[in-house]
């Protein structure tokens, strides 16, 4: 039977949940991952080696990675983050040896494909633009912000509603993302970020429009959490129909929603930053099918003293995502590879 193509559209880390978990399962995966992350080692990236930003690009490399035992220290390498060192700390690993391959390689688009071969990766991992773009938010008192990572951590009233986003310049899509659009039978679309990780993609030229004629079933998956600066005060229906807009109408088929409940602990720390579960006000319709379970991951994540981003708490299960979104795909067979 020929594997179902399935197309991952988002950021890093939540296109690294849904990866990690997909790649248990007889499909081919394509995660087009966005490029205009400007925080962190990204920033030092751009600035200072004159590449696109290669963070979320590591990340899905090393979600797709093999799983054996050789490859393991390989996972861990790319993903270590510098501690200490005048001048590296708080770079990984991933991100220094993929700029030194390009420098190598005189690509960047090809040092990606090695890195891929290297890690022995099951899939595809393509850019959804090779355009040094830039983000740019334009908020509802008329504020503007540029680069990710300002929209991302606000200095500003994060409870402020974004009213458009858009990019400079406006970046052309890579011909490879789309053709991974035009072949997919489905097309995941987060979880990650609304406004930084996921519409970033769906703003490159071409990109909403192929989503939007494309055949693909199309399926959404909530964050967990709404986002301070981003989507304060949003429900499921609010997260639904700003995507929905940027895809310029295209329906989602699916929505899949975490009914699971966040510990205490946990809640206050986002409530700390005036973070609150998302409430789910969607039903079902002739046109949409919302899954309601419970996608927490059982394990708070943690972060690198050198990371100088704001990161999540806690994720989405990988295992209970993927096999959610496979009753989906093959409702008639769950088998993951090995069994």
């Amino acid at each position: 039977m020929k594997k179902k193509n399935i197309v991952v559209l988002g950021g890093g880390t939540g296109s690294f949940v849904i990866l990690k978990g997909l790649t248990r399962y007889p499909v081919h995966l394509t995660a087009i991952v966005s490029m205009s992350d400007s925080g962190g080692s990204n920033k030092r990236i751009r600035d200072e080696f004159g590449l696109l930003p290669t963070s979320d690009i590591r990340s899905c490399l090393v979600a797709l990675a093999a799983e054996d035992g050789e490859s393991e220290l390989m996972r861990k390498l790319f993903m270590y983050r510098f501690e200490k060192g005048e001048g590296i700390s708080g770079m990984t690993f991933g991100n220094l040896f993929m700029a030194a391959l390009s420098d190598i390689l005189g690509s960047q688009k090809d040092a990606i494909a090695k890195t891929g071969q290297i890690l022995r990766i099951n899939g595809t991992v393509v850019p959804v633009t090779y355009t040094n773009t830039h983000l740019f938010a334009e908020y509802e008192n008329g504020l503007i912000l540029n680069e990710e990572h300002f929209i991302d951590e606000p200095k500003h009233d994060g409870t402020l509603k974004i009213n458009k986003l858009y990019l400079e310049p406006n970046g052309v899509a890579n011909p490879d993302a789309l053709q991974a659009i035009k072949e997919a039978d489905y097309i995941l679309i987060g979880p990650g970020d609304l406004y930084t990780s996921i519409l970033p993609n769906v703003l490159v030229q071409g990109i909403a429009e192929a989503i939007k004629n494309s055949s693909a079933k199309k399926i959404y998956t909530l964050n967990l959490m709404t986002k301070y600066g981003q989507t304060y005060g949003f429900s499921a229906q609010d997260h639904l129909r700003v995507l929905e807009k940027y895809l310029l109408h295209a329906p989602i088929d699916y929505v899949i929603v975490n009914d699971g409940l966040l510990p205490a602990e946990v809640l206050k720390l986002y409530e700390e930053q005036h973070e609150f579960p998302v409430k789910n006000d969607l039903e079902d319709s002739e046109n949409l099918k919302v899954i309601r379970e419970d996608f927490l991951g059982s394990e708070q994540s943690t972060q690198s003293k050198s990371d100088a981003l704001k990161r999540s708490l806690i994720r989405h299960n990988p295992e209970k995502l993927a096999r959610a979104i496979m009753k989906i795909v093959e409702p008639s067979s769950n088998q993951v590879v090995g069994e």
